[in-house]
């Protein structure tokens, strides 16, 4: 009534003026209220192993996703089965037989195991670093001929004695046990051209297969031809 009187306002422009100002403090309220500061609560700490990916048992056992197995460490094996090779080792050691050995032994290794060479024996010509074959025949002691080597090769050393005056074998002559002289002996085959073969021999750890006499020096097809059956391993 007073501010009717006062201003002159109508009492339907008063009801409306009454809300707006009701609507305005509702609005400063809700504001105010909203805009308080609040307590915020820290969060819970989180262990690694929540989110750490579930391991794939087929990983832990070497084996990918694919289903292929991971590749093992080091060099594969060149030898037998499980990385080892068999050898025979004959003639005159301590305890002759049948000997299992790591990949990459070489000749003093099959020697070592059969106790080692008897009393006397000269090893001369007989190469023991070279590395051994699986299958492979050591034969100490004997003198080179068919009957000194084995079914799948070997080496037959520390025997082979020159023949009278010129130093001549019975037999194939063997590229791993000869002397210089002795393969002199072999047609074509000079003071320098068994020289070369000794070197190759020493070079590569003894001949595996007498093919690789082709790769010594001097000895060409035809020369090959000549001594393949002259010679064995």
């Amino acid at each position: 009534m007073w501010l009717q009187l006062r201003c002159g306002l109508e009492p339907r422009t008063l009801a409306a003026l009454a809300v707006v100002l009701v609507a305005a403090a509702v609005f400063a309220v809700v504001h105010f209220w909203s805009a308080r500061p609040q307590s915020v609560r820290a969060p819970d700490p989180v262990s690694e192993g929540a989110h750490a990916p579930e391991s794939d048992p087929r990983i832990d056992r070497g084996v990918d996703r694919a289903g292929t197995p991971d590749p093992s460490p080091g060099p594969p094996p060149t030898g037998g089965p499980g990385g080892r090779i068999v050898v025979d080792v004959s003639g005159k050691v301590r305890r002759p037989g049948i000997y299992p050995l790591p990949s990459g032994a070489r000749v003093a290794d099959a020697l070592r195991a059969a106790g080692g060479v008897r009393t006397g024996v000269d090893l001369t010509g007989l190469n023991r670093a070279r590395v051994l074959m699986d299958g492979e025949q050591v034969v100490v002691g004997a003198p080179p001929g068919p009957q000194a080597f084995g079914a799948t090769g070997g080496a037959a050393a520390g025997g082979a004695t020159a023949g009278a005056g010129a130093g001549a074998t019975t037999g194939p002559v063997s590229l791993n046990s000869a002397t210089v002289e002795q393969l002199d002996t072999l047609p074509e085959v000079g003071p320098v051209l068994a020289q070369h073969i000794v070197d190759y021999r020493t070079q590569h750890g003894g001949f595996r297969s007498v093919g690789e006499l082709r790769e010594v020096n001097g000895i060409g097809d035809r020369r090959f031809a000549d001594l393949q059956p002259l010679v064995r391993p």
